[in-house]
């Protein structure tokens, strides 16, 4: 196995384990992370949303599959079931990942996903209804913006306190 595979197969492992700092050492400093919920995440943002997302998702079970790379680029494919918090509806989504790298580390990361049928299972009726309206995606981008930068505080003011 190519090491890139490895690397990608070591981030799923981590991930499946719900080890987020697992998966951000797999990241490089400059990584830029984009999906449909997360459209331009950079750096540290990148790590600190699997971070939240790791200790929110309660119930959270990852599973990846056909896994590979080259030099340049991997790709791989994953599912992951959870419960939406917002909404308490289970959720089974269905992702493609592409990935390239740079000094032996993921720099490039981009998940894709039907997110219309994503916001159907997560949203329900409102889901179904606006999922494929760019509305109810840009709608869900600023939550998920929101989410993080408020998690980022708490987390901030907590290692402050400790300080």
């Amino acid at each position: 196995m190519h090491a890139h595979a490895e690397l990608i197969a070591r981030f799923y492992q981590s991930f499946a384990r719900r080890d987020a700092e697992g998966m951000a050492a797999c990241y490089h400093p400059e990584v830029e992370f984009s999906d449909p919920a997360f459209p331009a995440l950079r750096g540290r943002n990148a790590g600190d949303m699997w971070r939240m997302l790791v200790e929110r998702g309660k119930d959270l079970v990852v599973e990846s599959s056909e896994i590979q790379a080259d030099d340049a680029s991997g790709s791989a494919r994953w599912v992951a079931t959870y419960t939406f918090s917002k909404t308490g509806r289970k959720v089974v989504n269905r992702i493609r990942a592409n990935f390239t790298f740079k000094d032996g580390l993921i720099v490039r990361h981009r998940d894709e996903f039907d997110f219309r049928a994503w916001s159907k299972q997560a949203l329900g009726l409102v889901g179904l209804l606006f999922g494929g309206t760019s509305w109810l995606q840009k709608k869900v981008q600023g939550e998920a913006a929101q989410q993080l930068a408020r998690w980022q505080e708490r987390r901030d003011t907590k290692s402050n306190r400790g300080s």
